[in-house]
Formats: structure tokens, sequence, C-alpha cells
């Protein structure tokens, strides 16, 4: 098992500091000093670095806060070649045919680079902007109904389901993709797991202490177990690389530095909100806190003081976050989702400096040719 690496796409806009502008900031932050609109042309300079650094694919996020990802990254993949995309959208406001179709679609115009972050959401409130009224438990239920209709209209023949959420007669994609989709999902609550373990192929988590992250394994290996399934799982990180260890904990202090009390009571008020486990987790891990905020070495939970979603990040030399990564591989981690603020430089301090050191631990796999017309996995997270 080699560990497969991907980047993120910053639809919401980009810049030097942690502040998520558009959730938590003052509503004229994204005209401050040094923040990037998330335009075609920025984030196309971003996906171009990260096809040439090596990653596989780059994760886009959905919500109110950010550009639709599907118009997005349909316009992108025509500035790369090889680069995958995460596109993110939320069962419920779309139809679960038309979702299959869509995906269908855009596996053949972009020869098999796509891979779908399907969001089940863990906020009632955003969920309402987008007319979805279902609770937190609800939201898994239909889910489950989702995938199920996905996976049964890509069979490529008349398709009936009848669920409680989903009521489907004769549905289908004319030419279904070739090869079907592999599934990826995440959420850390009692009513995701046993929809991971129904559906997917790789459990996706966010980036919480090894040990936190063991649990989760074994956890969602048991229940796939029970299903007669195997997982494999990924996680969600941010990362800080420097060339000496005490670079990437400046530039860590140079974000905190940036962030005033009140920005940050406001961000944990928001996220303390949120229905999903998974955000809280990222919570109690600081507590609202900036004291120790190094959870276990190298792994450092400020990003979540005031951002949303994944809150950690990977934090010192180039080779000490490749033994975070290796540290993480050993438990059985394959996929890295990872990103950083500004992302455009951020994916060359990883891509100059980890990536090689990941390499020379024999943890990637150097030798393997792009493919152009197959199986991008469909990705099933919280998102961001």
């Amino acid at each position: 098992m080699t560990v497969r690496l991907h980047w993120f796409l910053p639809t919401g806009g980009d810049g030097r500091t942690l502040v998520d502008r558009h959730a938590y900031g003052p509503n004229d932050a994204r005209k401050g000093a040094g923040v990037r609109a998330p335009d075609i042309a920025y984030l196309a300079q971003i996906a171009k670095a990260a096809e040439q650094l090596g990653f596989e694919a780059v994760l886009t996020p959905t919500g109110t806060w950010c550009e639709d990802a599907w118009l997005t990254t349909a316009a992108l993949a025509q500035h790369t070649e090889r680069l995958k995309f995460l596109v993110a959208f939320r069962p419920g406001l779309l139809s679960p045919t038309l979702a299959a179709q869509m995906a269908a679609t855009y596996q053949r115009v972009t020869r098999g680079r796509l891979l779908l972050n399907v969001v089940t959401g863990g906020d009632s409130a955003e969920q309402r902007r987008f007319g979805d009224h279902l609770d937190h438990d609800q939201r898994y239920e239909r889910t489950d109904e989702f995938l199920s209709v996905v996976r049964g209209v890509w069979r490529g023949e008349p398709y009936d389901f009848d669920g409680a959420h989903y009521w489907v007669e004769g549905g289908l994609t004319a030419l279904p993709p070739d090869p079907v989709p592999q599934l990826f999902f995440g959420g850390s609550s009692a009513a995701a797991g046993p929809v991971a373990a129904r559906h997917a192929d790789v459990y996706l988590t966010w980036g919480e202490p090894p040990a936190q992250v063991q649990r989760k394994i074994d956890w969602i290996r048991s229940l796939a177990e029970r299903e007669g399934r195997t997982v494999r799982f990924g996680i969600r990180l941010h990362t800080i690389s420097r060339d000496t260890s005490a670079e990437a904990w400046a530039t860590a202090d140079r974000l905190l530095d940036d962030l005033d009390a009140g920005t940050i009571a406001a961000a944990q008020a928001a996220l303390g909100r949120s229905e999903s486990v998974g955000q809280r987790r990222m919570l109690e891990l600081h507590g609202g806190s900036r004291d120790r905020l190094e959870i276990h070495p190298n792994l450092w939970a400020g990003v979540g003081l005031v951002r949303g979603g994944a809150g950690t990040a990977l934090v010192g030399s180039h080779a000490e976050v490749a033994d975070r990564i290796e540290e993480y591989h050993a438990l059985g981690v394959e996929h890295f989702v990872l990103s950083g603020y500004p992302h455009l430089e951020e994916a060359y301090w990883f891509g100059e400096g980890v990536i090689p050191e990941l390499s020379a631990r024999g943890l990637l796999d150097r030798t393997a040719a792009p493919v152009a017309g197959g199986g991008a996995p469909l990705l099933v997270s919280g998102g961001r």
C-alpha cells in the first residue's frame, strides 16, 4: 500500500490568513490585503502546480461560502491533463439519477478524472439555506438511499428503488461510467458508521491524533466486516512544511498572530452550533484556546480555531512532516488530502520538500503512469 496524495482548491478564496473570511470574518474581509479571489486564473495556477508536483487530485468544498464545484472544476479540467477533481455536492439537493448521469458525463469528458465528494451535511442552518429540512440522522439515512440509487443507476439498465426518501422507477444512465467509480465516505457519528460500512471503498477522517484515528479505523473496519466488506482509509489535513522545524513553527505562530479574540470567539460560536460529530471532535482538540495547540508531535490544532471542517495541520521540517505521514500510513491510512495557506505556495513547499522525502522512503509509487479513462473514485466526506 503506497501513499496517495491529494491537494485542495480554495474555491471560497485564499490568502495568508486562517480566517474563514466569508463565514466568520467581517463582510469586507475579502477586500483586504492579500486576499485572493477564487477566479479561474488563480485556481488554475493551483491545479497546474498540484499536477506538476505529483498530486493525484484536488478536493473542492461545497456550501454557501464557495463557488459551485461542478462548474469550477469543469473549467479547470481544460487547464490540466492528468489531475483528478474531487467534486463536492450534497444528497437531497440533487436527484441521485441526475447525479449519476452528471458523474458519468464528467468522467467521459475528462477521460476518467472525476471524484465525487458527497457531503451529507452536519449543520442544519446551512442545509436550510438550500431548502433541506431533514435532521442529522435523517440526512445519513437519505445518503444511504442516495448512494444505493446512484450505484443502481450506473448499471446501465432500468433500476427501481422504493425507499423513505427516494422513489425511482426505471432510473438509468444510458452510458454508465466504465469502470464504476470507487466510493469514499466520511462521518464520525453513529449514524454515519453503518452507511460507510455498506457503501465505502475508502473511509475519510479529519486529522485527529493517531490514537483516535486508529480507533476510528478499527470501528469502521469492524462494521464493514459485519457487512462482508473491506474498507480502505484516508485522512484530511493541512500542512506547514519548511526546510527547518523552526521556520515551520514560526509560520504557524504568524498565522495565530493574525487572529484576534473576537474573530476566534465568533468562529467558535458558529462551529459549536454544528450537528457534526466530526466537527465537535475537532473543537475538542483545542477547546477554543490558543494554549497547547500541538496535540501530538507536529500535529497542530490552530487551524480549527477559526476554520470549519479539517482543523489540524502537520507542522515541521520536511522530514518531520514525512514522519507523521508515515505514522498515519502505518495505521492503514492510504489517501492524504492536504492543503495550506496560501494554497499555491504551500503546494510547492510540500511538493518540493515532503514528496521527495516520501519517495526516498519508498512510500510513493513514482512509476505509475497516469490512467486516461478509468475509475476515478467517488469521494464521500465532509467536504473541506
